[in-house]
């Protein structure tokens, strides 16, 4: 009977055992379609529409307000937001409220008995009833847990601000992603219709010379020539148009628009060379204190400064002050609800034993930051002299590929002239107005470059694109305040 009752026992053990064991399941295939489709519903819902040719602004509006990665860095910052309210809360009392039943299975007695003679010399009674309701509320408050939750209050504040240098930083290089892109797709605009027409008459005069060939008309090698020079023209418009080609789509990711949206692009009238007219040291000095890396390390400053603080409070004691108010329904007592209260100094040796090096790791952790923030002020002053030498070579190579782009113009215009009087073939044609086509493609990508260098000088310096005080985060407010911004900063401003 035992032996069987061993094996029930085991038995029931192993199934409580199995029955505890945690799995987890795959996902199936449907769970993944729904997020799919809900992510793709969420990535693109509750955007304004987009009814009219798009510019420069614009696209620089949509990224900022809509682009994915912008979105996270407001949600960084709107969590550290909670958790600079939460630690707040650090610093009230600790206040704790219990109540509930007790109950027990006999009555709780008690007797005595003599030291002296070791005889009973009170009879078994109890002064507690078997079931009794309690209630208690305490409040305790420590001033050195509140010194050291101050702290840590403002060390979660400054770490509310990192995350807005870091949302300004993600803001600056969208910025200038979009910048870049627009104007490639400026160009693809302009130029690949050109592109595929110059294509289709290349490869109508492929057809023909290969029409002559089998009709053996003229010389074999003067006509295999000629399809060469035609099939390398074709190669070099594949070329460019493959340079073009992914400008908008590029385009469309960086403001956060559905993939195959049709855009039509708001096409400049006239080419605007920027000018930088600000002296570079004033930029050296506008750099130094606005970049957002080097505010971030300011703060991470006074974080490690903080944290030196917290080292040196918790060697000193803490004062501690209590009070209560507690109810007991026993019928026993004579005061069956009462109010206590009570101070109290608590000390941790061990702390002060452990502080000196805790305060010698704190002060370790600022010198390290203080060459971080010295190290990155070196980058950050050789990123604007690189921006600087970038944006006056960008604009010699605009002036360069200007003039350029208008001489193959013209002597395109002069080989057509020619082509009509039948005093040039059509391969001379196809080859000029192929070479003004790439001149005309280097020179609005020397614009994009040029514009994109401009405004990355400013960025280097730490210049917001845009103002902290918008009146509301409307896309034509947005577009507004980055245009007279570009304004600001073509005048040197």
């Amino acid at each position: 009977m035992n032996k069987r009752q061993h094996i029930i026992g085991l038995s029931l053990l192993a199934l409580a055992i199995s029955g505890c064991a945690v799995t987890s399941a795959p996902i199936e295939p449907q769970a993944s379609e729904a997020r799919a489709q809900q992510d793709l519903k969420a990535m693109f819902d509750q955007q304004e529409p987009l009814t009219g040719p798009l510019t420069l602004h614009d696209a620089m509006a949509r990224a900022v307000k809509y682009n994915l990665e912008a979105r996270l860095k407001v949600m960084e910052h709107a969590l550290a937001e909670s958790q600079l309210d939460l630690a707040r809360y650090d610093l009230l009392p600790r206040i704790a409220a219990s109540g509930g039943y007790v109950g027990r299975s006999n009555i709780s007695a008690s007797s005595s008995r003599s030291i002296e003679t070791g005889s009973q010399s009170l009879e078994p009674s109890t002064s507690l009833d078997r079931d009794r309701g309690v209630a208690d509320l305490t409040m305790v408050w420590n001033v050195l847990d509140f010194g050291v939750s101050y702290v840590s209050a403002k060390q979660q504040a400054d770490q509310r601000l990192i995350f807005e240098e870091r949302r300004r930083k993600v803001v600056h290089g969208i910025v200038q992603d979009v910048r870049s892109a627009y104007w490639r797709a400026v160009a693809a605009e302009r130029l690949l219709g050109r592109i595929d027409s110059l294509m289709a008459r290349v490869d109508q005069a492929r057809a023909n010379s290969q029409r002559m060939s089998r009709e053996q008309l003229g010389d074999p090698i003067r006509t295999l020539g000629y399809q060469r020079a035609l099939i390398d023209a074709t190669r070099q418009l594949e070329e460019q148009r493959r340079a073009l080609s992914l400008a908008k789509t590029e385009l469309a990711a960086l403001i956060n628009l559905p993939f195959g949206s049709d855009v039509t692009l708001a096409m400049p009238e006239a080419y605007e060379i920027p000018q930088v007219e600000a002296d570079l040291a004033d930029l050296e000095q506008q750099a130094l204190i606005n970049r957002p890396e080097l505010r971030e390390q300011d703060y991470q400053a006074r974080i490690s400064a903080a944290e030196t603080r917290k080292a040196m409070l918790r060697m000193l004691p803490g004062l501690e002050f209590a009070a209560g108010g507690h109810y007991d329904s026993n019928s026993f007592l004579v005061n069956q609800s009462w109010a206590d209260y009570g101070v109290k100094i608590t000390w941790n040796l061990l702390n002060v034993l452990a502080a000196p090096a805790a305060i010698d790791v704190a002060k370790a952790g600022e010198a390290v930051t203080a060459a971080r923030r010295q190290a990155m002020s070196m980058a950050v002053l050789a990123q604007l002299h690189v921006a600087n030498a970038n944006f006056h070579e960008a604009r010699r190579q605009f002036v360069t590929s200007q003039h350029l782009a208008e001489l193959d113009e013209q002597i395109a215009e002069q080989l057509r002239n020619r082509y009509n009087t039948q005093n040039i073939g059509e391969l001379e044609l196809i080859q000029g107005e192929l070479e003004a086509l790439r001149a005309q493609l280097h020179q609005d990508l020397a614009y994009a470059e040029l514009r994109n260098a401009h405004a990355q000088l400013f960025v280097s310096a730490g210049v917001d694109p845009l103002p902290t005080d918008l009146p509301d985060a409307r896309l034509t407010t947005l577009a507004d305040a980055l245009r007279t911004h570009e304004a600001a900063l073509a005048q040197a401003q």
